[in-house]
């Protein structure tokens, strides 16, 4: 990980160490336009995506820019910047002072020379349009679910905090700049946004994708593993892990030696806990995994459930990441996420998109394929067949650099151009 400040600035305390000299592929990417990479705590497990993402650029320069460390991710490999963005009331107020002390809010990230800054999720988008407004760059927003799919009415009732009540407003104001621009990480999504107020021109669907040269099959083949379902997620209610626990009941009275894996934690884990043990399911509750430690139980999986429905609060899945990797690693996907069903499933060839919170078609799905190890052998190889030819994380961000090149009206050919 590089140094957290401009190569001239004094280091801060907090900062990561001082990097002394660039090698020969950093000076090389000086030469390429750059985006700053915002979010404001770097980075939970659940933002795997984020690393994965800046790791795919090839033409772009990508500076992870944010204001906390929340020490889950390794960020080894990338370049960071720990800085006050401005992001909050009171780094606006001590933005002069912190100018001459060094501390790396516009003026140390302006020596960056960015192009463009790239925020992730709507409420992050909102604190950080001051930072590019300052900068005098465009701004990518990109949206994944809950910033636009939970009711204005929620915000502005003060759920999540009185800081929060005008984000609905603020996010619609950020929309109507022309120098912003939205991207959905699903159709879903963009239909969302665009329900929400944000013009359809100024709102662009761009997976995310996962890397298929990492993320393979496993050594053991589907058809042979014990019939085990395998969740991933946080442990909200828009996950619907809920009716996967119930549906789980039903399973075990026909396939008894079957089992249930949940990765993942939340505020809602007791609560599940305590309904495993009432249903008599006997479900594995893992917490938290690193991808390294999700890949090797998809390796023992031969299914992954991703039960997801809309929250009362509105709140739903943006697209659900686990199942393209759980298809990548030739895994059958049972889903009801919102876009991750519909765009992320071939349905009845790679998986089952079923209707959201319905434990009785979820069990059969699920008796299904566990049933039938052919079937899941079958699923697997068409799941890995259809992710690389459609989800690959190079083609993704392929697509994601050539509307950089758009917004930041970097020179390129026609045909890049053409995309959008």
């Amino acid at each position: 990980m590089q140094h957290a400040l401009g190569r001239d600035q004094k280091p801060v305390r907090g900062s990561m160490p001082v990097s002394h000299s660039l090698d020969l592929a950093e000076n090389v990417a000086r030469h390429k336009p750059t985006v700053l990479v915002y979010r404001s705590n770097l980075l939970p497990y659940s933002e795997t995506f984020i690393k994965a993402q800046l790791q795919a650029y090839r033409n772009w320069r990508g500076v992870l820019v944010g204001e906390r460390l929340v020490h889950q991710l390794d960020l080894d490999g990338l370049d960071v910047r720990l800085s006050d963005t401005m992001a909050s009331r009171g780094a606006r107020i001590l933005g002069k002072v912190k100018k001459y002390l060094g501390i790396p809010g516009p003026v140390g990230l302006k020596r960056e020379k960015p192009d463009l800054l790239h925020a992730h999720f709507g409420p992050d988008a909102v604190m950080v349009a001051p930072l590019a407004q300052a900068l005098n760059i465009p701004l990518i927003a990109t949206l994944h679910g809950f910033d636009i799919t939970i009711a204005r009415r929620w915000w502005e009732d003060g759920n999540a905090g009185a800081a929060m009540r005008r984000y609905p407003d603020s996010l619609l104001k950020l929309a109507a700049r022309r120098d912003t621009h939205f991207i959905a990480v699903s159709d879903a999504i963009r239909r969302q946004a665009i329900d929400y107020g944000i013009p359809p021109q100024n709102v662009t669907t761009c997976y995310i994708g996962v890397d298929v040269s990492k993320i393979r099959p496993g050594p053991v083949p589907v058809s042979q593993r014990h019939p085990r379902v395998l969740f991933v997620g946080r442990l909200v209610e828009k996950k619907g892990c809920e009716y996967l626990l119930r549906a789980t009941q039903t399973v075990k009275s026909r396939i008894p030696d079957s089992e249930l894996v949940i990765l993942g934690d939340g505020p809602l884990r007791s609560d599940l806990e305590k309904l495993s043990h009432a249903l008599g399911v006997g479900a594995q509750f893992a917490g938290a995994r690193s991808s390294e430690e999700v890949k090797a139980e998809l390796d023992q999986a031969q299914l992954l459930c991703l039960p997801s429905l809309r929250a009362r609060n509105g709140d739903a899945e943006g697209f659900g990441l686990a199942i393209l990797e759980a298809q990548a690693a030739g895994v059958p996907v049972i889903s009801s996420a919102l876009g991750g069903a519909e765009e992320g499933i071939l349905h009845e060839v790679s998986g089952y998109r079923v209707e959201e919170g319905c434990a009785d078609i979820l069990a059969d799905r699920i008796i299904e394929i566990l049933s039938n190890p052919k079937k899941a052998a079958e699923m697997g190889r068409a799941g890995r067949r259809f992710v690389s030819s459609r989800f690959d994380i190079g083609q993704c961000t392929s697509t994601l650099e050539r509307l950089y090149d758009h917004i930041a009206r970097i020179p390129t050919d026609e045909t890049a151009d053409s995309r959008f």
